[in-house]
């Protein structure tokens, strides 16, 4: 049995960029800068690609890096599937302790970051962990109610703690959480805190080219 194992969804399908998962970024296609965090990363054990295409497989086997591809059923790649479904059907076929999900979508996601994660949540023996970034805005319910500050008394914004926020670049779960309650987070749940800029996530073309100029300004990129 593995004992940490990474997991990456790539499903073929997406509305917002077509093939968004296998999108150019900066020369590498969108799901290689991923995959390269996950390699890494030293006590990982083994990383998992889970995808219904047959694009995606071909071009994932062809890195070379030794990534195995986990066939998903379609019922699972359709856009009312749910992430946590994907996790429970790749429990069945793959013997781990604890499984590192990381989302393609957040390519600025470091090995480092992925490293410190795992670690935190050994030595703090949580059940699962996620990823957060803080944000200094400040927020109203859709009632209009104040949710993380009193208006009457406002904060300067180096003063204000802000709140965390699930960011989605990736999630620490132990394997039983998975099987038994089909979900990514459960029990003890801990919390990595990662900076706002690596926090970013590609949905459309805009978020593309953001990305894109945060990879230059951090000197990812040379162009």
């Amino acid at each position: 049995m593995s004992e940490n194992v990474a997991l990456i969804p790539l499903r073929g399908g997406s509305k917002g960029i077509p093939n968004k998962n296998i999108n150019d970024l900066c020369g590498k296609p969108l799901c290689k800068w991923s995959i390269e965090a996950a390699l890494g990363v030293k006590n990982i054990d083994k990383v998992y690609v889970s995808t219904e295409s047959k694009v995606i497989k071909d071009l994932v086997l062809s890195f070379n890096l030794g990534v195995e591809v986990i066939d998903r059923p379609k019922s699972l790649a359709t856009d009312e599937a749910t992430t946590d479904s994907v996790l429970a059907h790749f429990a069945k076929k793959v013997n781990f302790k604890n499984l590192i999900t990381i989302q393609a979508t957040s390519p600025l996601v470091s090995s480092k970051s992925i490293y410190e994660a795992l670690n935190l949540f050994l030595l703090n023996k949580y059940d699962s962990l996620l990823s957060i970034s803080r944000t200094k805005q400040f927020l109203w319910s859709d009632n209009f109610k104040p949710l993380n500050y009193d208006p009457s008394n406002r904060p300067r914004r180096q003063d204000f703690d802000g709140c965390a926020v699930e960011n989605g670049a990736f999630y620490i779960t132990k394997k039983e959480i998975i099987e038994n309650l089909e979900t990514r987070l459960a029990g003890n749940i801990g919390f990595y805190e990662m900076a706002v800029e690596d926090s970013f996530e590609i949905d459309n073309k805009l978020d593309l080219e953001i990305i894109k100029s945060i990879m230059k300004f951090k000197g990812i990129i040379n162009e």
